[in-house]
């Protein structure tokens, strides 16, 4: 009997140690828990987490961008309509609402049955088995990847590739993918790859590396380019976010000259520092109604 606990022992010791390397069981995807989720990985194996409070940005919200705001909402209602619709790559300047268009669609089509699921650009090798997950669904899925791009020889660009045009399989009716980046074809170039363009009679054509980087942002079918705000664009979306954030408009008018200076300092006149300028500007003016209120 000695030597039976013994073993026992050792095979209870020998199991504790293989449940730790062995990944946690996940629970069922709720579906009702939220209209956005996100791929997490744990232990190598991914699963999809729904998030708690999704930004509820709205369209309106979303100024001197309408051209953008038009293609991006046709397109979404075709697919969440059941019709043709297209992968869209969202590519320009910093701070010009290129997710938070992608979120304002979220918002206004979760109605009727539209879903998005973030995934992080190293994740995307996980692509095939998220879009085996969600391909029996009723839901329309949109798969996110915010501020993408890629070195070359990464893992996630051949997943990429192929889930958006390239493999034997057809690709999910019930899903297309949105990504945004600050480059147009979503890898850097270099000088050195100037030097493999070649003369073919009055024609340039382009060497292999350049043929290679132009071939995953070709895959998308809708390209939407956002650009720098001017003056008169910025001082707008300051106004636009001081009046949400309950300024009047006697103050608002008050904090032109001080916004262009704020966007001076940052160096950009985009729809992130308008927005983080509204926060500053409505939480000192709140903070100093309170004080005279408490003063008198």
């Amino acid at each position: 009997m000695s030597e039976l606990s013994k073993f026992l022992e050792r095979a209870e010791a020998l199991v504790t140690r293989l449940e730790v390397l062995l990944p946690a069981v996940q629970p069922p995807v709720d579906w009702n828990a939220s209209i956005a989720f996100r791929w997490r990985k744990a232990g190598g194996h991914g699963h999809l987490q729904p998030v708690v409070h999704p930004h509820k940005i709205r369209l309106s919200d979303l100024s001197g961008v309408d051209r953008q705001k038009q293609l991006i909402e046709q397109n979404t209602r075709q697919f969440v309509s059941g019709l043709p619709a297209n992968n869209v790559l969202l590519t320009g300047a910093r701070g010009t609402g290129k997710s938070s268009l992608v979120k304002a669609v979220l918002n206004k089509f979760h109605r009727q049955g539209l879903r998005l699921i973030e995934v992080d650009k190293h994740d995307l090798i996980d692509l095939p088995d998220i879009v085996d997950q969600i391909s029996a669904r009723s839901e329309r899925f949109i798969i996110f990847c915010d501020d993408l791009s890629f070195e070359a020889a990464e893992a996630g660009y051949k997943a990429l590739k192929v889930v958006l045009d390239g493999s034997i399989s057809a690709t999910s009716e019930n899903v297309l993918i949105y990504a945004t980046s600050n480059r147009r074809h979503l890898m850097p170039e270099y000088m050195q790859e100037n030097l493999e363009y070649k003369h073919v009679g009055e024609e340039i054509h382009p060497g292999e590396t350049s043929e290679e980087k132009i071939s995953l942002s070709e895959r998308f079918g809708l390209w939407v380019s956002f650009y720098p705000f001017d003056q008169d664009d910025y001082l707008g979306i300051v106004s636009h976010w001081l009046a949400e954030l309950g300024c009047s408009p006697r103050e608002i008018a008050a904090t032109h000259e001080e916004a262009l200076q704020w966007a001076l300092s940052r160096g950009s006149r985009s729809g992130r520092v308008a927005w983080q300028f509204a926060r500053d500007v409505s939480g000192r003016l709140r903070a100093a109604g309170a004080a005279r209120t408490k003063r008198g």
